[in-house]
Parts: C-alpha cells; sequence; structure tokens
C-alpha cells in the first residue's frame, strides 16, 4: 500500500523525523488561506499529492512567495492531469496538494530503507547526493551509494549511524542529529512493517535537518495489524480491485481484452504470458485461489465482466487443492447466473480432470474446451478478435 507525501511524513513525525513546518493537504482552493496560515510565513511550497515521482519536472511542484501567487499556483495543480516518467503517457489527475513551508537548503542528501530479500534484513541505502534520480546514481556512479544492514529486532544501531554519517560526510555538530533521524526513520520503517522508506531529498539547512520529502511503501500482508493505515483509502486501486479484495480474490485490472481467471499466482502469470505469446492481451490478472468454490467462481465471473473491455474469457485451471469437477460445477453455475454473452473458453487439468470435462461437456453451456494451455490461448485470443470485428 503506498501512501501520499504527507500521509508518509504523519507517520514521520510520529516518530520524531523533523519534516517542513506543514499546512496539511487542500482539496479546493477555499482551504488553502488557512493551510498557509498553518504552514508559517511564507515562502510556501505546493505540491501535487499523487502516487508518482518526477513531480517537480512535470509542474507538479511550485515555490509560492505571497498568498496572491499561492493562490495562482494552487489553482494551476489542483485538478492538473500529471504526466511524468513513472505515470505513463496517460498521467494522473491531481486531486490534492500540500502545503509546506519553504527551507533554505545547505545540501541534499538521499537516505533510504528497503527490504534487502537476499540478507533477509532491512537495509538503508544512501547517498550524499540526493534530489537526483537514485536509480540513474546508481547505475552511472555506484560507488556513490552506501549501504547499511539493520538488525530487523533492534533498528539501526548508534554506531552504524554514525558510520553513515560519517559516509555522508556529515558535519561534526550534525552528527548527533543525524543519526538520531536515520535510527528514527529505520522505526518508522520497521514499526509501520514497511517495504520502502524514501526521503529524496533529505535536507542540511541552517536550523537542522529536515526530510523535505517522503515516500513510504507498508506491505499489504501485514495490513491486518496496521488498522489506522488499512483504513486509508487505496488510491492506487481501481473500483474493481477493491471489489475482488472484499471478496479474498486476487485481481489486477489491465489493458487487454482476454478476462483470465486462474487458481494460483504462478499459473496466471504463464497464463497472460502464453496468452500474449498467442498475439492476444490479457485484460486481468485474476487468481481465485487454490480453494475456489462455486461462489468464488461466480464472483470471479462478475468481478472480470465488468470490465467493458473483455471480449472473451478463458479460463485456466489446475485441480490440484480443488478438483476439476468442483470447479466444472462452479464454472456452470456461475456462467448460468452472470448470463455469459461474450466467448468463453475452459481449460481443466489435474485431479477429476475427465469429470470436470464430462461436465461442461453435459452442461449444455456454450464454451469452448482444451486440452492444454497453448490450445487454450490460441482459442481464446481468435474468439476475441472475431467478438472484436462482430
Amino acid at each position: 500500500m503506498k501512501l501520499l507525501e504527507h500521509q508518509s511524513k504523519e507517520l514521520f513525525r510520529a516518530k520524531g523525523v523533523a519534516v517542513p513546518p506543514s499546512g496539511g493537504a487542500i482539496e479546493d482552493l477555499g482551504r488553502l488561506a488557512a493551510a498557509l496560515k498553518r504552514a508559517g510565513r511564507g515562502p510556501w511550497v505546493l505540491k501535487a499529492q499523487v502516487l508518482a515521482g518526477g513531480r517537480g519536472k512535470a509542474g507538479g511542484v511550485k515555490l509560492a512567495r505571497t498568498p496572491r501567487e499561492a493562490r495562482e499556483l494552487a489553482r494551476q495543480i489542483l485538478g492538473m492531469t500529471l504526466i511524468s516518467p513513472q505515470t505513463g503517457p496517460q498521467g494522473v489527475k491531481v486531486a490534492s496538494l500540500l502545503v509546506e513551508g519553504g527551507a533554505k537548503i545547505e545540501r541534499e542528501l538521499y537516505l533510504s530503507i528497503v527490504l534487502d530479500r537476499k540478507a533477509a534484513c532491512p537495509v538503508v541505502i544512501a547517498s550524499a547526493q540526493g534530489g537526483m534520480e537514485i536509480e540513474t546514481l546508481a547505475h552511472e556512479r555506484p560507488e556513490a551509494i552506501v549501504r547499511v544492514p539493520v538488525d530487523p529486532d533492534q533498528g539501526l544501531l548508534d554506531y552504524q549511524g554514525r558510520r553513515l554519517g560519517y559516509a555522508l560526510d556529515i558535519p561534526a555538530e550534525r552528527m548527533r542529529e543525524f543519526v538520531a533521524l536515520a535510527k528514527a526513520l529505520c522505526r518508522v520503517f520497521l514499526d509501520y512493517d514497511c517495504s520502502l522508506v524514501e526521503v529524496n531529498p533529505l535536507v542540511l539547512t541552517p536550523k537542522g535537518l529536515l526530510a523535505l520529502d517522503g515516500k513510504v511503501i507498508v506491505d499489504d500482508n501485514a495490513l491486518f495489524r496496521q488498522k489506522a493505515l488499512a483504513a486509508l483509502p487505496d488510491l492506487e486501486s481501481s473500483r474493481l480491485e477493491r471489489e475482488a479484495k472484499r471478496h479474498g480474490i486476487s485481481y489486477i485490472g489491465l489493458d487487454g481484452n482476454i478476462g483470465c481467471m486462474v487458481n494460483g499466482a504462478g499459473l496466471a502469470m504463464g497464463t497472460m504470458d502464453t496468452i500474449a505469446l498467442a498475439g492476444g492481451t490479457p485484460a486481468n490478472f485474476l487468481d481465485v485461489g487454490g480453494a475456489a468454490d462455486q461462489q468464488r467462481v461466480t464472483k470471479a465471473f462478475q468481478i472480470l465482466l465488468k470490465d467493458r473491455k473483455v471480449k472473451a474469457v478463458l479460463v485456466n485451471i489446475f485441480g490440484g487443492i480443488v478438483r476439476c469437477d468442483m470447479i466444472a460445477a462452479g464454472v456452470i453455475a456461475a456462467v448460468r447466473k452472470v448470463k455469459l454473452k461474450i466467448p468463453l473458453v475452459v481449460r481443466l487439468q489435474g485431479t477429476n480432470v475427465d469429470k470436470g470435462r464430462a461436465l461442461l461437456k453435459e452442461s449444455g453451456i456454450r464454451l469452448t474446451t482444451a486440452e492444454d494451455l497453448w490450445e487454450a490461448a490460441q482459442k481464446a485470443v481468435a474468439a476475441a478478435k472475431t467478438a472484436a470485428e462482430a
């Protein structure tokens, strides 16, 4: 789950990480004057609140020196379609902006905490060159990147923080402050079950260190113990993705026209790849799970058919935990309930596959069966093409 910048900074404040004075996030111009007042004396920074980087170059971050200028800039940002390398050409609409007090920047640094899966622990990644894309820096100057492992039980230790500070050339008079900030960011990562905590840039100012920006991603699998965060709106998910999540179905909408219903994430990925190899494009990733029953299959059909782009459906089930005859019965009942009007291709394999295929054959519903995945993908692609041309 990705958090907006102002939400990330609320977590920072809770752990003692210094951030610029905030007027909060606003969604309309009527609240701008109060936000400017809360943020203190100008100049102020107005920042588009979207789940994408590259906002500054895209016109989503502006400096205002007067309330009048702030109002004009806020009018430009709110409602704009922000396009950056991370949004794609379609961009994202800006629904809110963050109002903050400005800062006199002496130096910019980069600092983040991510999970190092190979080392099986969090790791601090830092650089004395902040404000630029860390991926570009890592590629062009890998020696400029500093890495420090973090004990998940103890967090970042003092000596590790000092070692990090020396590597980043932190002034001696700021070292204690830097160590405390680095430790606090690691606590954000650990206490909120994050998969990423990033500050770019972390700045040195005459008054101290500030997290000028903030990016936090929380592990979805840990949201059950992060009740306050779980209650926040999921801004990145579509309406169908949120509906699927409520019913325990893993669904991600894509741009194609072949709806996929599969049991198992690996098989779902393989199914989408095979559709692409056959010349088609999947409309979704949909994993009904290893213990799919008639009710869940019906709900999965209902969700994927709400996508108007879908011109054909491919059901690819491997009967392991759940038997093929049970899945076949679920597919038959679901198709009858949703009154499917587009082509359906079904491929079953595994336990009780013969019984499952017999049930499909005797059901009387309109569908196409396939013996293997390649055959199923080819038939689904052909059916979707025919339906799209009709």
